[in-house]
C-alpha cells in the first residue's frame, strides 16, 4: 500500500464501483487493480457486478454460481449485483427498441437497454455514495441511478466500445441492413456526457475521444494490474490468451502462420481461447490440442514457471492486459507491435521485448529465444520490462494518479 503524508480526500467515502459481471479477462482484472486502490485510499468500496443476460437478477443465487466460483478475490467483503428480469426483455417497447436493433448487430443497445432494466440489490439504491466508478459506457444507466443526481460520475472507458463491437459482428450472422459502426459510436458518446470525467487505459482512446467530446474532461490513467511472479522460472514458452475474437484471430494466426516454421518449439497456450479455436477451426485445434491448457485457476502460475512470453496479437482495440501482465513477470517477450498498442513508444524499446510483425520474422525470434539460456528470478525482477510495468501500471503509480483525478470530483 502506498504512504499517504496527509489524509486521502478518499478516506471514509463511499465509492460505488460498477462493473460488468465478466470474469477470466482484461476487465476483470482492471477491475480488481481499482477496488484495491479506493481501499488503500482509505474508501469503502461497494463492488457492483452487472449482468448482461436477463434472467440474472439479485437474490437467484444458484444463477450467479459461475460468476462467484470464478472470482474469489471479490469474497472479502460484501458484493452487490444487478441484472434484468425476464419480465423486462418480453415488454413491447424492450422487443422493439432493444431486441429488434440488436438483431441487425447492435451491440450497444442491448448492453445498454439491459442495464437500463437491471433490478439491484436490496438497499443499494438508498446509500448516499460520495462517488461513481463506472466501467464502460452501457453500464452508465446503473450509474446515473445510484448517483441520485448528486455522487460525480467517474467513466472508465477501457477503450472504443464501437470498434470492438464492430469487430464482434465480423462473424456474427446478424440481419440486414447490419447496424453501422457510427450508428453504435453515436449510442456511446451519448452515454459519455452524461459522466463528470472520463478517464481513458491507454494513449490512442484517449486522443480519440476527446477528439469526438472536447467538450468533456479527459485524463489518460493507466490501470493498476496485479503484479506477476517474477519467478522461480522454468523451460514452458506460453501464450496467455482469453476467448474473445481478436484474441481468436491471434492464436489462428500464431498456430496458421509461425507455428510449422518454428519447427521442434512447443508451446502452452493457457486460457479458455482454446473453445474459440476449437469452434473457428476445428483442424487446427485438433493438430495442436496439444498446446493447449484451458483455462487455468491462477495465471501468475503460468509465468512463474515460464521462460519466454508470446504475444502474437493481429487484431484487438485498446490497451492489452496480458501484454502487462506479462511485462509485470519481468520476462522477455516476443510481441507484435499491436501487442504493445496504447503504450508510449519507449515500451517498443525495451531490452528484452523483441517486435516482430512479419511470421518469419516471430518465428525466427522464437527459435532464437528458445535457445538462449533462461532468464534467472534475478533477472526477471531488475528487467526493463518490469521497472516500465512498475513505473506505468503497479498499484503504487495508479493509487497516485487516481487520488490527483478523483480529489477535485470530491471537493
Amino acid at each position: 500500500m502506498a504512504a499517504h503524508p496527509t489524509p486521502s480526500p478518499l478516506k471514509g467515502r463511499r465509492v460505488a464501483l460498477v462493473h460488468p459481471a465478466w470474469h477470466s479477462c482484461g476487465t476483470y482484472r482492471v477491475v480488481l487493480g481499482q477496488i484495491a486502490a479506493y481501499r488503500a485510499l482509505g474508501a469503502e468500496v461497494f463492488p457492483i457486478a452487472i449482468s448482461s443476460d436477463p434472467g440474472f437478477t439479485p437474490g437467484r443465487g444458484w444463477i450467479w454460481r459461475e460468476f462467484l466460483a470464478a472470482t474469489p478475490e471479490l469474497d472479502n467483503a460484501p458484493r452487490f449485483f444487478g441484472g434484468a428480469p425476464f419480465r423486462a426483455v418480453l415488454a413491447p417497447r424492450f422487443l422493439k427498441n432493444v431486441l429488434w436493433p440488436y438483431l441487425h448487430g447492435d451491440q450497444a443497445v442491448i448492453r445498454s437497454g439491459l442495464a437500463e432494466r437491471a433490478l439491484l440489490s436490496k438497499g443499494l439504491e438508498d446509500i448516499a455514495f460520495d462517488l461513481v466508478h463506472c466501467n464502460h459506457f452501457f453500464l452508465m444507466p446503473i450509474a446515473k441511478r445510484l448517483s441520485r443526481g448528486s455522487a460525480r460520475i467517474l467513466l472508465d472507458s477501457h477503450d472504443l466500445q464501437a470498434r470492438q463491437f464492430a469487430l464482434m459482428n465480423e462473424h456474427m450472422p446478424w440481419l440486414r441492413p447490419r447496424v453501422s459502426y457510427e450508428a453504435m459510436l453515436a449510442r456511446e458518446l451519448a452515454f459519455m456526457r452524461e459522466a463528470d470525467l472520463l478517464i481513458h487505459l491507454n494513449a490512442r482512446e484517449e486522443a480519440e475521444f476527446r477528439a469526438s467530446l472536447p467538450e468533456k474532461t479527459h485524463a489518460l490513467l493507466y490501470p493498476a494490474v496485479p503484479p506477476a511472479p517474477t519467478g522461480p522460472g522454468g523451460e514452458d514458452i506460453v501464450i496467455v490468451s482469453s476467448n474473445n475474437s481478436a484474441n481468436v484471430d491471434s492464436v489462428i494466426w500464431f498456430l496458421r502462420d509461425i507455428a510449422p516454421r518454428a519447427e521442434g518449439v512447443r508451446v502452452k497456450i493457457a486460457g479458455n481461447v482454446d473453445a474459440g479455436v476449437r469452434s473457428r477451426d476445428a483442424a487446427l485445434f485438433e493438430r495442436y490440442k496439444d498446446w493447449f491448457l484451458g483455462r487455468v485457476e491462477n495465471p501468475g502460475a503460468i509465468y512463474a514457471d515460464a521462460r519466454l512470453v508470446l504475444l502474437p496479437t493481429i487484431d484487438g482495440h485498446g490497451l492489452s492486459i496480458k501484454t502487462v501482465e506479462a511485462m509485470a513477470s519481468g520476462l522477455p517477450l516476443i510481441a507484435t507491435r499491436l501487442a504493445l498498442r496504447g503504450m508510449g513508444e519507449g515500451a517498443l524499446r525495451l531490452e528484452g521485448v523483441v517486435v516482430a510483425d512479419a511470421p518469419e520474422d516471430f518465428a525466427r525470434a522464437l527459435k532464437e529465444a528458445a535457445r538462449a539460456p533462461a532468464w534467472s528470478e534475478a533477472r526477471r525482477r531488475a528487467s526493463a520490462a518490469r521497472a516500465y510495468y512498475d513505473a506505468h501500471f503497479s498499484a503504487v503509480a495508479y493509487e497516485r494518479n487516481l487520488e490527483r483525478l478523483v480529489a477535485p470530483l470530491l471537493a
